[in-house]
């Protein structure tokens, strides 16, 4: 089975060909960064014409990475939610038109299921039970996957995601759009322990995170500075700032494993693409005898490979969840529990 993925929840654009049979045959990507850069953060307007834009050329660029024509295309996910209602809008109409055209159907995909999902694509792809760490912009969350579709919330943020809290440690160090990155490349030249941040629930006896207290520790730095920081003082705050977040991130993660019994840590979504978080997880996991799994690089952002994965097993697994209608809806706000099977 063939299936086109389409990926329009935020700021970028993805598209990819997933055959159940040969893996992932194709995957294009258009970001908005650049777009978004100059006001800060993503505009939801913009990003709904950008997708409508780039949608049908990545659709073209997919097929002909394949050697594919449209007309081989057996089935088209597409995320449903959650994400920008427009954003969404966008990528569910050109999913809907393209099915309804080729006669083929279409099924709607959480986002947060693609992520979760997004490494087993690799070719040293994990097996089923694992615990997985999905940390990005929107979400921290610890999950026990112990099958497709069999999911169960283990911890959450209690308010910002760690990526949240990335971006907006940025603002106010004064660094560039976007946030997360750049607080990392800066955090390089930081000296460890010249910030002592602190851990937020890092020994709350639970698998909750809470990251809200930590960027206000970082402000009240900044202001015990006299708002006149210099460049190896952002540094060292940076450091403070992402050794605090990898600290807690880490305990937590073998903290889930312990408490599972599970022996498999996979780790999506953008903030998975750290250096000092894969560096810390893995140096961990090394000293207990787990096992960490990460996607490539490339599908640690959002994309289009994970919907089109995500939809095929979905359709593969169970098939009365194809929309034959072309009715469909978004979810701009959407439980990862609302599409849990049983065993």
């Amino acid at each position: 089975m063939l299936v086109l993925g389409i990926e329009s929840s935020c700021d970028e654009t993805g598209l990819a060909l997933y055959d159940t049979e040969a893996g992932l045959l194709s995957h294009a990507l258009h970001s908005q960064i650049a777009m978004h850069r100059e006001y800060g953060g993503v505009v939801p307007e913009l990003a709904s014409r950008d997708h409508i834009r780039r949608a049908l050329p990545l659709a073209e660029e997919v097929l002909a990475q394949a050697g594919k024509p449209l007309s081989a295309v057996d089935a088209i996910a597409y995320t449903q939610g959650p994400g920008l209602a427009g954003a969404l809008l966008v990528g569910a109409s050109v999913a809907n038109a393209l099915a309804f055209a080729l006669d083929r159907p279409v099924v709607g995909v959480h986002h947060l299921e693609g992520h979760l999902l997004s490494p087993l694509l690799a070719p040293d792809a994990p097996d089923f039970p694992f615990v997985a760490l999905l940390v990005s912009g929107g979400h921290t969350q610890l999950m026990e996957v112990r099958a497709f579709g069999q999911y169960a919330m283990l911890g959450e943020t209690l308010d910002d995601a760690a990526g949240e809290a990335f971006d907006k440690t940025a603002k106010l160090l004064g660094l560039g759009y976007p946030g997360g990155p750049a607080v990392s490349r800066l955090a390089e030249f930081g000296t460890p322990g010249r910030y002592d941040l602190p851990r937020p629930m890092k020994h709350s006896g639970n698998l909750d995170f809470s990251f809200s207290g930590l960027k206000t520790a970082v402000l009240t730095q900044v202001r015990n500075l006299g708002g006149n920081v210099c460049e190896q003082a952002k540094a060292d705050l940076a450091r403070g700032f992402v050794d605090a977040i990898v600290e807690v991130l880490v305990a937590k993660s073998m903290a889930a494993l312990k408490q599972t019994g599970m022996k498999t840590l996979v780790v999506a979504g953008g903030v998975g693409a750290n250096a000092q978080l894969r560096a810390g997880l893995n140096e961990a996991a090394r000293r207990r005898g787990y096992r960490v799994h990460y996607p490539d690089l490339a599908f640690c952002t959002d994309n289009g490979a994970m919907i089109a994965f995500a939809g095929a097993m979905r359709l593969k697994h169970w098939p009365d969840e194809a929309d034959s209608e072309y009715a469909y809806t978004v979810r701009p706000r959407w439980d990862l529990a609302d599409i849990v099977r049983s065993a």
